[in-house]
């Protein structure tokens, strides 16, 4: 299978899923600008690996940044948006200024580098827009009201932006995935069980976001959804 070479902005690639989503493109030979909030985490030069800051809590600094990496990468053609943080507690437990970071995480700054790069991206032959969503994005759960809605109005986003990209060469897709073995629930009460089987790995999301860039380009993979084998939870003592 021949594979067109693609030049991609990964968000969050520095750690986690969105690292694991860089490492699979690099190795298929695409050109990859990670964003990261400390682009000193990159520490393993690559020839088609380059990095921009970008913290995705700070929503008023990305206009400027992205309109500068347009002028540097006229060829991107794609983004996959993999930044993000999860916080749970019963609605109460959260301060208004916790409430408000989670949702410019999760969502505002995903809509804000979307619309600065969208009108370029329409004119490109081909291009993607690739969202990691979460399985919280399908059935909201107790303790989860903020990160679900975050999560929730990504899923939102995505259906109504595939339909307005209905006309161009723009693919928009959304992966959800259950429970991933990453540094995700460092500062979390709970994690994935032991078990292969109760947790996915990054490089499952990777493949699905390989899969999804590599698919015949005259059909949208609207979402996807992964889960583990066995979903097991487990609570840290």
């Amino acid at each position: 299978m021949h594979i067109i070479k693609r030049t991609l902005l990964v968000t969050g690639a520095s750690s986690g899923i969105g690292r694991a989503i860089a490492r699979l493109l690099l190795t298929s030979g695409h050109t990859v600008i990670g964003s990261s909030r400390n682009c000193q985490q990159f520490k393993t030069p690559h020839p088609n690996f380059n990095s921009i800051e970008l913290d995705l809590s700070q929503p008023d600094q990305i206009p400027a940044k992205l309109k500068s990496l347009e002028k540097h990468y006229p060829k991107l053609d794609g983004v996959i948006f993999s930044a993000g943080y999860g916080q749970f507690g019963a609605i109460e437990q959260f301060s208004f200024a916790q409430i408000e970071r989670l949702i410019t995480v999760n969502f505002t700054s995903q809509a804000i580098i979307t619309k600065a790069l969208i009108a370029k991206l329409k004119t490109k032959p081909q291009s993607n827009l690739i969202y990691i969503g979460s399985e919280a994005a399908l059935k909201g759960s107790r303790k989860g009201s903020i990160y679900c809605a975050s999560k929730f109005a990504l899923r939102g986003f995505t259906q109504a932006l595939r339909d307005e990209c209905g006309s161009s060469n723009v693919r928009v897709s959304l992966i959800n995935p259950g429970m991933v073995k990453t540094n995700f629930f460092n500062e979390l009460s709970f994690q994935p069980g032991e078990a292969d089987t109760h947790r996915l790995l990054a490089e499952d999301i990777a493949e699905s976001v390989n899969f999804i860039l590599h698919s015949n380009n005259n059909m949208v993979i609207d979402e996807i959804n992964l889960n583990p084998a066995n979903k097991v939870i487990q609570f840290k003592k």
